[in-house]
């Protein structure tokens, strides 16, 4: 199958979403952004004590990143005030997308009103539009609650759930069972690629789906306790904590890094600045070669 061809659904949070989304955003209507909105940390946290709302980090950044940086857009949303009075450290961007839903009512709406202001054709969804935050629980039943406390936890937490529990939008679950191909990661392991799949509906979705589902791993350590674990303890902690595993293969920049459970594609994905990003052509190189396997293991099956 040709890859310019498919209907891609990428899943997940923070930097390494954008940089997947602005790698495949010559896609346009055929690529899907879902996105994680749990984070409870600087302008959004600030926002999100102001009133109950949804995290806009997230998706503020994917917006930004699916335009021209140099566009006067993109500076807008990424601006951030300077000082120490109550502006001081809030994003712009959070801030617009936060008054429009005061006005507009529903995050969906907000998104679609800077999309269309933005220039941007990609479907971009929050992966619910009820507002939720991450809670995390040692293994002796005491527990955290928000991102920054569970980054910050110096083990692994035993189970990972949403507070409160919601429900994704019907558009994402409709993404999910057209998509050909279904992107998770990369990015914070606890924090950005699992909340979305603690959201029960997209799991089930993922499941249902006939798209072939992708992990791409980061290239280096994180700075969380998913840091201390192997590929395929990553694996069985996703198994162990949702029910099921709705990951067919795995990208990775790490030629050592192996797995018991499923296939790997080996890439190099550095970048030459030599920061912890993803390039952009290297990583659409991994994603064809993935599409190629899978076009290979299809013909064997027939």
């Amino acid at each position: 199958m040709q890859f310019e061809k498919l209907n891609v659904v990428a899943i997940g949070g923070g930097h390494g979403l954008g940089r997947v989304l602005s790698t495949l955003s010559f896609l346009k209507k055929q690529l899907t952004g879902i996105v994680t909105t749990t984070d409870n940390g600087g302008s959004t946290g600030r926002l999100r004590k102001r009133t109950s709302s949804i995290a806009w980090g997230d998706l503020r950044n994917c917006l930004t990143l699916l335009v021209d940086e140099d566009s006067i857009g993109s500076q807008l949303f990424n601006f951030r005030f300077d000082g120490q009075d109550e502006l001081g450290g809030h994003n712009l961007g959070n801030l617009i997308l936060y008054a429009l839903v005061q006005l507009q009512s529903r995050p969906l709406d907000s998104i679609k009103l800077v999309r269309r202001l933005l220039g941007v054709r990609t479907p971009l969804y929050p992966m619910s539009e009820t507002p939720t935050d991450l809670m995390a629980f040692y293994p002796k039943g005491r527990c955290k609650v928000g991102e920054l406390s569970v980054d910050k936890m110096p083990i692994m937490p035993e189970k990972l759930l949403l507070a409160p529990l919601v429900k994704t939008l019907p558009l994402c679950i409709e993404s999910i069972r057209s998509a050909d191909l279904i992107i998770l990661g990369p990015g914070s392991f606890l924090t950005s690629v699992i909340p979305p799949l603690l959201v029960r509906d997209i799991t089930k979705a993922i499941q249902a789906s006939s798209a072939h589902c992708v992990f791409i791993d980061n290239l280096g350590p994180e700075d969380s306790p998913a840091a201390a674990l192997s590929l395929d303890e990553k694996l069985n902690w996703i198994k162990e904590n949702i029910g099921c595993l709705p990951i067919d293969s795995v990208i990775s920049h790490d030629e050592t890094v192996t797995s018991e459970i499923l296939p790997i594609i080996h890439c190099n994905l550095s970048n030459s600045s030599g920061s912890l990003y993803h390039d952009k052509e290297k990583l659409l190189n991994a994603l064809k070669l993935c599409v190629s396997h899978i076009d290979k293991q299809q013909i064997i099956s027939a």
